[in-house]
């Protein structure tokens, strides 16, 4: 009969490289709703700008992130998703807290993803409906 006593629990580390912890906060933050982008200048390509997701692990996990979000929507509620989604991805991934998340809204985009529930391009106040006349 195999004996019985338990394991003891062997000590182990994980480590999470910097870009690792980007891409959960990129995949995090473009899934949101309101979002139509991260704002990185031009020249990031370059590497002389500012990226658009910064994560720092000293003295806590922090992260910025600067994005464009789209026009006619409220902005601090689309921020509140946005942090909420970032803060559930890395807990989830590393079963750590974040400590702070600072979410800088570059710009607002136009375009036909702007108001929601709208019936594609048109003038404005036109939902493509007949307003009562029916159509021939």
């Amino acid at each position: 009969m195999p004996d019985a006593s338990p394991r003891s629990a062997v000590a182990g580390r994980s480590l999470v490289t910097k870009r690792a912890l980007v891409d959960i906060v990129r995949t995090a933050v473009l899934g949101s709703y309101g979002v139509t982008g991260l704002a990185e200048p031009g020249l990031r390509r370059l590497h002389l700008g500012e990226p658009a997701i910064r994560v720092s692990l000293r003295p806590e996990l922090a992260v910025d992130v600067r994005l464009m979000i789209a026009q006619g929507l409220p902005v601090a509620e689309v921020a509140r998703q946005v942090d909420s989604a970032i803060r559930y991805a890395l807990r989830r991934a590393l079963d750590r807290e974040v400590g702070a998340v600072r979410i800088h809204v570059a710009g607002l985009a136009s375009g036909p993803f702007a108001t929601p529930g709208a019936g594609g391009p048109g003038p404005a106040g036109s939902d493509g409906a007949s307003s009562g006349e029916d159509a021939r």
